[in-house]
Protein backbone atom coordinates (compact mmCIF):
# COMPACT_ATOMS: atom_id res chain seq x y z
CA UNK A 1 0.00 0.00 0.00
CA UNK A 2 1.14 3.31 -0.95
CA UNK A 3 0.89 6.23 2.02
CA UNK A 4 -1.94 7.82 -0.24
CA UNK A 5 -3.83 4.48 0.00
CA UNK A 6 -3.54 4.24 3.83
CA UNK A 7 -5.02 7.55 3.76
CA UNK A 8 -7.68 6.65 1.88
CA UNK A 9 -8.19 3.23 3.95
CA UNK A 10 -8.81 4.97 7.23
CA UNK A 11 -11.38 7.58 5.91
CA UNK A 12 -13.23 4.28 4.74
CA UNK A 13 -13.18 2.37 7.58
CA UNK A 14 -14.11 5.16 9.40
CA UNK A 15 -17.03 6.56 7.59
CA UNK A 16 -18.46 2.65 7.96
CA UNK A 17 -17.84 2.76 11.33
CA UNK A 18 -19.31 6.03 12.04
CA UNK A 19 -22.54 6.14 15.04
CA UNK A 20 -24.07 8.81 12.49
CA UNK A 21 -24.43 6.29 9.92
CA UNK A 22 -22.04 6.24 6.74
CA UNK A 23 -25.25 7.83 4.83
CA UNK A 24 -25.55 10.78 7.14
CA UNK A 25 -21.24 10.85 6.77
CA UNK A 26 -22.16 10.98 2.82
CA UNK A 27 -24.86 13.76 3.15
CA UNK A 28 -22.33 15.49 5.27
CA UNK A 29 -19.73 15.62 2.79
CA UNK A 30 -22.23 16.53 -0.35
CA UNK A 31 -23.43 19.55 1.80
CA UNK A 32 -20.13 20.79 1.59
CA UNK A 33 -19.60 20.65 -1.65
CA UNK A 34 -22.85 22.53 -2.31
CA UNK A 35 -21.46 25.19 -0.32
CA UNK A 36 -18.10 25.52 -2.19
CA UNK A 37 -19.92 25.33 -5.35
CA UNK A 38 -21.22 28.75 -4.31
CA UNK A 39 -18.44 30.33 -3.05
CA UNK A 40 -16.33 33.20 -4.45
CA UNK A 41 -13.23 32.75 -6.37
CA UNK A 42 -11.24 33.97 -3.22
CA UNK A 43 -12.98 31.50 -1.40
CA UNK A 44 -12.56 28.84 -3.37
CA UNK A 45 -8.64 29.54 -2.95
CA UNK A 46 -8.73 29.51 0.38
CA UNK A 47 -11.08 26.59 1.28
CA UNK A 48 -9.85 23.21 2.24
CA UNK A 49 -10.40 21.24 -0.62
CA UNK A 50 -9.70 18.00 1.07
CA UNK A 51 -13.17 18.58 2.97
CA UNK A 52 -14.28 17.35 -0.09
CA UNK A 53 -13.16 14.18 0.19
CA UNK A 54 -12.66 13.54 3.73
CA UNK A 55 -14.87 14.27 6.38
CA UNK A 56 -12.66 13.92 9.37
CA UNK A 57 -10.71 16.96 9.63
CA UNK A 58 -8.56 15.50 12.23
CA UNK A 59 -7.29 12.56 10.02
CA UNK A 60 -4.44 13.76 7.17
CA UNK A 61 -1.52 13.11 5.52
CA UNK A 62 1.09 15.26 7.24
CA UNK A 63 4.18 15.22 5.41
CA UNK A 64 4.36 13.03 2.05
CA UNK A 65 7.76 12.99 0.96
CA UNK A 66 7.01 11.96 -2.47
CA UNK A 67 8.85 14.29 -5.35
CA UNK A 68 7.53 12.31 -8.33
CA UNK A 69 5.08 9.92 -10.08
CA UNK A 70 7.15 7.14 -9.23
CA UNK A 71 7.79 8.10 -5.64
CA UNK A 72 4.15 8.34 -4.94
CA UNK A 73 3.82 4.92 -6.06
CA UNK A 74 6.27 3.44 -3.17
CA UNK A 75 5.04 0.53 -1.21
CA UNK A 76 4.84 1.45 2.32
CA UNK A 77 6.77 -1.95 4.05
CA UNK A 78 7.74 -0.59 8.01
CA UNK A 79 5.79 1.61 9.97
CA UNK A 80 6.21 3.76 13.46
CA UNK A 81 2.91 3.76 14.87
CA UNK A 82 2.43 5.62 18.05
CA UNK A 83 -0.76 7.63 19.77
CA UNK A 84 1.27 10.44 20.15
CA UNK A 85 4.36 11.24 17.95
CA UNK A 86 6.83 13.99 18.73
CA UNK A 87 9.93 14.86 17.84
CA UNK A 88 11.34 12.32 19.38
CA UNK A 89 9.78 9.53 18.15
CA UNK A 90 10.74 11.25 15.00
CA UNK A 91 14.32 10.93 15.86
CA UNK A 92 13.51 7.44 17.03
CA UNK A 93 12.28 6.43 14.08
CA UNK A 94 15.53 7.99 12.02
CA UNK A 95 17.58 6.15 14.74
CA UNK A 96 16.18 2.84 14.53
CA UNK A 97 15.53 3.01 10.50
CA UNK A 98 14.02 1.33 7.98
CA UNK A 99 10.80 2.79 8.19
CA UNK A 100 8.54 3.87 5.18
CA UNK A 101 6.10 6.03 7.23
CA UNK A 102 5.49 7.10 10.59
CA UNK A 103 1.95 6.74 11.52
CA UNK A 104 0.39 8.94 14.80
CA UNK A 105 -3.21 8.60 16.03
CA UNK A 106 -3.46 12.06 17.76
CA UNK A 107 -3.70 14.94 15.17
CA UNK A 108 -0.38 17.22 14.70
CA UNK A 109 -0.21 19.57 11.66
CA UNK A 110 -3.05 20.83 10.15
CA UNK A 111 -4.99 17.92 11.29
CA UNK A 112 -4.85 19.55 15.26
CA UNK A 113 -5.54 23.09 13.62
CA UNK A 114 -8.61 21.51 12.52
CA UNK A 115 -9.56 19.30 15.38
CA UNK A 116 -12.53 22.02 16.80
CA UNK A 117 -14.68 20.72 13.62
CA UNK A 118 -14.92 16.65 14.21
CA UNK A 119 -16.21 18.25 17.62
CA UNK A 120 -19.93 18.97 15.72
CA UNK A 121 -20.35 15.20 15.14
CA UNK A 122 -21.28 14.61 18.83
CA UNK A 123 -24.54 16.63 18.41
CA UNK A 124 -25.80 13.53 15.82
CA UNK A 125 -24.62 11.02 18.38
CA UNK A 126 -26.06 13.06 21.31
CA UNK A 127 -29.47 12.82 19.16
CA UNK A 128 -29.07 9.56 18.71
CA UNK A 129 -29.31 8.67 22.25
CA UNK A 130 -32.46 11.07 22.61
CA UNK A 131 -31.28 14.53 23.05
CA UNK A 132 -32.93 17.01 20.88
CA UNK A 133 -30.93 18.07 18.09
CA UNK A 134 -31.39 21.88 18.46
CA UNK A 135 -30.33 21.58 22.00
CA UNK A 136 -27.28 19.28 20.97
CA UNK A 137 -25.87 21.72 18.47
CA UNK A 138 -26.51 24.93 20.85
CA UNK A 139 -24.13 23.09 23.15
CA UNK A 140 -21.62 21.53 20.88
CA UNK A 141 -21.35 24.90 19.32
CA UNK A 142 -19.95 26.81 22.44
CA UNK A 143 -17.51 23.94 22.92
CA UNK A 144 -16.15 24.38 19.24
CA UNK A 145 -15.06 27.51 19.87
CA UNK A 146 -13.57 26.34 22.90
CA UNK A 147 -11.39 23.92 21.21
CA UNK A 148 -10.91 26.43 18.97
CA UNK A 149 -9.55 28.68 21.02
CA UNK A 150 -7.54 26.28 22.85
CA UNK A 151 -5.55 25.09 19.84
CA UNK A 152 -5.13 28.31 18.56
CA UNK A 153 -2.09 29.39 20.06
CA UNK A 154 -0.20 25.43 19.63
CA UNK A 155 2.98 25.52 17.37
CA UNK A 156 1.18 23.49 15.24
CA UNK A 157 4.15 22.29 12.36
CA UNK A 158 6.59 21.10 15.31
CA UNK A 159 6.80 17.47 14.13
CA UNK A 160 5.46 17.96 10.82
CA UNK A 161 8.84 19.97 10.60
CA UNK A 162 10.89 17.38 12.22
CA UNK A 163 9.60 14.52 9.85
CA UNK A 164 9.79 16.61 6.73
CA UNK A 165 13.10 17.24 7.95
CA UNK A 166 14.43 13.40 7.87
CA UNK A 167 11.97 13.04 4.74
CA UNK A 168 9.68 10.71 6.59
CA UNK A 169 5.97 10.19 5.49
CA UNK A 170 3.88 11.29 8.38
CA UNK A 171 0.23 10.59 8.77
CA UNK A 172 -2.29 10.53 11.77
CA UNK A 173 -5.89 8.63 12.28
CA UNK A 174 -7.53 10.27 14.58
CA UNK A 175 -11.88 10.28 14.34
CA UNK A 176 -11.37 7.46 12.24
CA UNK A 177 -9.64 5.14 14.77
CA UNK A 178 -11.96 6.54 17.64
CA UNK A 179 -14.99 6.09 15.55
CA UNK A 180 -13.56 2.10 15.45
CA UNK A 181 -13.71 2.42 19.01
CA UNK A 182 -17.30 3.26 19.47
CA UNK A 183 -18.73 1.20 17.07
CA UNK A 184 -16.76 -2.20 18.24
CA UNK A 185 -18.14 -1.14 21.70
CA UNK A 186 -21.41 -0.51 20.91
CA UNK A 187 -21.69 -3.95 18.95
CA UNK A 188 -20.41 -5.63 22.34
CA UNK A 189 -22.33 -3.42 24.66
CA UNK A 190 -25.45 -3.99 22.27
CA UNK A 191 -24.70 -8.10 22.23
CA UNK A 192 -24.10 -8.93 26.00
CA UNK A 193 -26.45 -6.58 27.44
CA UNK A 194 -25.13 -5.66 31.18
CA UNK A 195 -27.51 -4.99 33.27
CA UNK A 196 -25.52 -3.22 36.37
CA UNK A 197 -22.49 -1.01 36.38
CA UNK A 198 -19.96 -3.95 37.65
CA UNK A 199 -21.08 -6.07 34.55
CA UNK A 200 -20.20 -3.23 32.16
CA UNK A 201 -16.94 -2.22 33.46
CA UNK A 202 -16.47 -6.26 33.81
CA UNK A 203 -16.98 -6.36 30.09
CA UNK A 204 -14.46 -3.72 29.23
CA UNK A 205 -11.75 -5.35 31.32
CA UNK A 206 -12.60 -8.98 29.27
CA UNK A 207 -11.20 -6.49 26.24
CA UNK A 208 -6.85 -7.31 25.83
CA UNK A 209 -6.45 -3.50 25.48
CA UNK A 210 -8.15 -2.73 28.82
CA UNK A 211 -6.53 -6.00 30.31
CA UNK A 212 -3.14 -4.48 29.79
CA UNK A 213 -4.49 -0.69 30.99
CA UNK A 214 -4.75 -2.76 34.31
CA UNK A 215 -1.62 -4.10 34.58
CA UNK A 216 -0.46 -0.46 33.61
CA UNK A 217 -2.74 1.09 36.41
CA UNK A 218 -4.85 2.53 34.03
CA UNK A 219 -7.15 0.45 33.60
CA UNK A 220 -11.25 0.77 33.27
CA UNK A 221 -12.82 2.31 36.41
CA UNK A 222 -16.00 3.99 37.75
CA UNK A 223 -15.93 7.89 37.78
CA UNK A 224 -19.36 8.06 39.10
CA UNK A 225 -21.94 5.62 40.45
CA UNK A 226 -21.66 2.18 42.30
CA UNK A 227 -21.38 -0.86 41.03
CA UNK A 228 -24.22 -2.36 42.21
CA UNK A 229 -26.05 0.76 40.10
CA UNK A 230 -28.40 -0.32 36.94
CA UNK A 231 -26.77 0.97 33.61
CA UNK A 232 -30.03 2.00 31.96
CA UNK A 233 -29.57 3.33 28.46
CA UNK A 234 -25.76 3.18 28.09
CA UNK A 235 -24.34 5.88 25.88
CA UNK A 236 -21.66 6.10 23.84
CA UNK A 237 -21.52 9.66 23.60
CA UNK A 238 -17.27 10.52 24.67
CA UNK A 239 -15.70 8.08 22.63
CA UNK A 240 -15.56 9.85 19.39
CA UNK A 241 -15.99 13.09 18.08
CA UNK A 242 -12.36 14.81 18.96
CA UNK A 243 -11.98 15.69 22.24
CA UNK A 244 -14.91 16.14 25.70
CA UNK A 245 -17.96 17.63 25.03
CA UNK A 246 -19.97 20.11 26.35
CA UNK A 247 -20.03 19.98 30.29
CA UNK A 248 -23.69 21.36 29.88
CA UNK A 249 -24.70 18.21 28.09
CA UNK A 250 -25.44 15.85 31.24
CA UNK A 251 -28.84 17.00 33.04
CA UNK A 252 -30.11 17.12 29.06
CA UNK A 253 -29.00 13.53 28.24
CA UNK A 254 -30.48 12.41 31.92
CA UNK A 255 -33.50 13.79 30.83
CA UNK A 256 -32.95 12.24 27.38
CA UNK A 257 -33.15 9.24 29.42
CA UNK A 258 -29.02 8.13 29.58
CA UNK A 259 -28.13 6.24 32.86
CA UNK A 260 -24.31 5.03 31.88
CA UNK A 261 -21.99 7.00 29.98
CA UNK A 262 -18.88 5.44 28.84
CA UNK A 263 -16.10 7.94 27.87
CA UNK A 264 -12.13 7.63 27.65
CA UNK A 265 -11.53 10.05 29.69
CA UNK A 266 -13.33 12.83 32.05
CA UNK A 267 -12.20 16.72 33.08
CA UNK A 268 -13.17 17.46 36.88
CA UNK A 269 -15.78 20.08 35.59
CA UNK A 270 -17.59 17.50 33.37
CA UNK A 271 -17.42 14.85 36.35
CA UNK A 272 -19.18 17.09 38.79
CA UNK A 273 -21.43 17.84 36.40
CA UNK A 274 -22.49 14.58 35.20
CA UNK A 275 -22.94 13.12 39.39
CA UNK A 276 -24.90 16.58 39.63
CA UNK A 277 -27.07 14.59 36.81
CA UNK A 278 -27.17 11.18 38.95
CA UNK A 279 -25.26 9.52 35.22
CA UNK A 280 -23.18 6.89 36.12
CA UNK A 281 -19.86 7.07 34.42
CA UNK A 282 -17.39 4.14 33.65
CA UNK A 283 -14.44 5.48 32.13
CA UNK A 284 -12.38 2.87 29.69
CA UNK A 285 -9.36 4.71 29.66
CA UNK A 286 -7.95 7.17 27.39
CA UNK A 287 -4.30 5.65 25.71
CA UNK A 288 -6.13 2.24 25.82
CA UNK A 289 -9.04 3.02 24.30
CA UNK A 290 -6.80 4.59 21.38
CA UNK A 291 -4.99 1.77 21.03
CA UNK A 292 -7.82 -0.40 20.65
CA UNK A 293 -9.23 1.62 17.77
CA UNK A 294 -5.90 1.93 15.66
CA UNK A 295 -5.47 -1.96 16.51
CA UNK A 296 -8.94 -2.78 14.49
CA UNK A 297 -7.50 0.00 11.93
CA UNK A 298 -3.67 -1.40 11.86
CA UNK A 299 -4.74 -5.13 11.45
CA UNK A 300 -6.04 -4.35 8.00
CA UNK A 301 -2.64 -2.67 6.95
CA UNK A 302 -1.03 -6.16 8.42
CA UNK A 303 -3.37 -8.25 6.39
CA UNK A 304 -1.30 -6.80 3.44
CA UNK A 305 2.07 -7.56 4.73
CA UNK A 306 3.09 -3.97 6.22
CA UNK A 307 5.46 -4.68 9.77
CA UNK A 308 3.95 -2.76 12.39
CA UNK A 309 6.21 -1.16 15.19
CA UNK A 310 4.72 0.13 18.25
CA UNK A 311 5.59 2.96 20.12
CA UNK A 312 4.31 5.74 22.49
CA UNK A 313 1.39 4.24 24.37
CA UNK A 314 0.61 1.87 21.88
CA UNK A 315 -0.58 -1.42 22.40
CA UNK A 316 -0.56 -4.09 19.68
CA UNK A 317 -3.14 -6.49 20.17
CA UNK A 318 -3.55 -8.15 16.40
CA UNK A 319 -7.16 -9.99 16.36
CA UNK A 320 -7.19 -10.99 12.34
CA UNK A 321 -4.81 -13.81 13.82
CA UNK A 322 -6.88 -14.88 16.26
CA UNK A 323 -9.44 -15.45 14.12
CA UNK A 324 -7.71 -17.60 12.08
CA UNK A 325 -7.65 -20.03 14.12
Amino acid sequence: MTIKQIYDLAIEMGTKADLRGEKKVQKTLKRFKGRYEKMTKQEKDEFDKERLVNPFSDTRILNDPSTSSEQSKKLIKKILVGIDIGVGEVLLADRLGGFDLILAHHPEGKALAGLDDVVKLQADVLNLYGVPINIAESLIHIRMEEVSRGIASVNHDEVVDAARLLKFGLLCVHTPADNLVANFLKKLIDKKKPEYVEDLLDLLKSIPEYKKAIELGAGPQIFVGEPENHCGKIALTEITGGTEGSSQIYEKMAQAGVGTIVAMHMSEKHYKEAKKSHINVVIAGHISSDSLGMNLFLDELSKKGIEIVPCSGLTRVERYKKSKK
